[in-house]
């Protein structure tokens, strides 16, 4: 309906006397057009209301071709049926003594219709060239956002590890080194969802939640560990998508740290499901050494397990850890 909305004849050529012919032809077209129609109903309804199709005609030519094509469209469309179907037929002589009146008043209607679908044409136009540019506008502003956002992750990060050459004690050496390790966590997430997915409400969990795990397989673990996938394809709410993946980020983070030390060999399953936007199941399963000083969801686990229930508390779901015979096992569904 936008697009019919905003349908131009001329639109696709750019000479001005090329779109004025467009136009003009346009309007011929529609006269043509209703004279077909008008020939076919004269068979069985002949003089019957000889300027009916005179008002959709003109309206359709103004709407799509300018006034100039409305314009084509009124003076061809109308003074054929004032000659060939208003009687006298073949004639502008009138029969009926109120036919003057009768043809003044069609033309004064149709000419105002003419000029309202004109004025309706302009507006859509302006409308619709307002929405693009405020459209544009956006799309500018949010490049400039996505790019400072990221300028100030990389900030952050840069200024924790500023202070942690300057730190000489191992425990905040080590916890800067975390807090470092987070930040990148989230600027990995951030780039991930403006990469994948861009501006919007709802974000395609398959492309998205695939993205992450590639990137965080990619740079956490080593050759040795085999990590896989399998995403259901599903669209979510753009809070919870996001929630959700920082959740994957930091349970892989996670797992690549406790479940794999000295290199061990081991393997790690991510399953994603969803039957609806409201009921979905995410489980990132490991068979690694077991949780050793992995986060724990009773928040045991430290700044980790705090920022999986965080996460989790953002996706509107559960945070479980589920009990296996070897490695760890976590689960986030949906509350619903």
């Amino acid at each position: 309906m936008h697009r019919l909305a905003t349908f131009d004849v001329s639109s696709s050529f750019e000479s001005p006397a090329a779109r004025l012919g467009a136009q003009a032809l346009f309007g011929l077209l529609c006269a043509r057009i209703m004279i077909a129609v008008r020939s076919g109903l004269d068979t069985f309804a002949p003089t019957s209301g000889p300027f009916a199709l005179v008002y959709p005609t003109v309206l359709i030519a103004t709407l799509f071709g300018h006034w100039r094509g409305g314009m084509v469209a009124y003076l061809f469309s109308l003074f054929w049926a004032w000659w060939f179907v208003l009687p006298t037929v073949g004639s502008f002589q009138f029969e009926v003594p109120t036919d003057p009146a009768r043809v003044a008043i069609n033309a004064l209607a149709v000419a105002i219709i003419a000029v309202l679908a004109e004025a309706f044409r302009r507006a859509v136009q302006t409308g619709a060239a307002a929405r693009e540019a405020e459209i544009e506008r956006r799309g500018m502003l949010m490049v400039e956002l996505e790019h400072r956002t990221k300028n100030n992750f990389a900030l952050v990060a840069s200024l924790l590890e500023l202070q942690k050459r300057r730190s000489a004690d191992e425990a905040v050496v080590q916890a800067l080194d975390q807090a470092t390790g987070r930040v990148h966590t989230f600027a990995r997430a951030y780039s991930n969802l403006v990469d994948t997915q861009g501006e919007g409400s709802s974000v395609e969990m398959d492309g998205y939640l695939s993205d992450v795990c590639a990137r965080v397989t990619e740079g956490a673990f080593h050759d040795r560990v085999d990590v896989t996938w399998e995403v259901d394809s599903c669209t979510l709410r753009r809070q919870v998508a996001v929630a959700i993946g920082l959740f994957v980020n930091e349970a892989l983070t996670n797992c690549a740290k406790y479940a794999f030390p000295d290199g061990r060999e081991g393997r790690v399953e991510i399953r994603f499901t969803s039957s609806d936007a409201d009921t979905w199941s995410l489980t990132i399963r490991d068979n690694g050494i077991g949780a050793g000083g992995a986060p724990t969801s009773d928040g045991k686990g430290g700044m980790g397990a705090g920022l999986m229930q965080a996460f989790a508390r953002q996706a509107m779901g559960q945070y479980s850890v589920e009990p296996q015979e070897g490695g760890h096992c976590v689960r986030l569904a949906s509350g619903a």
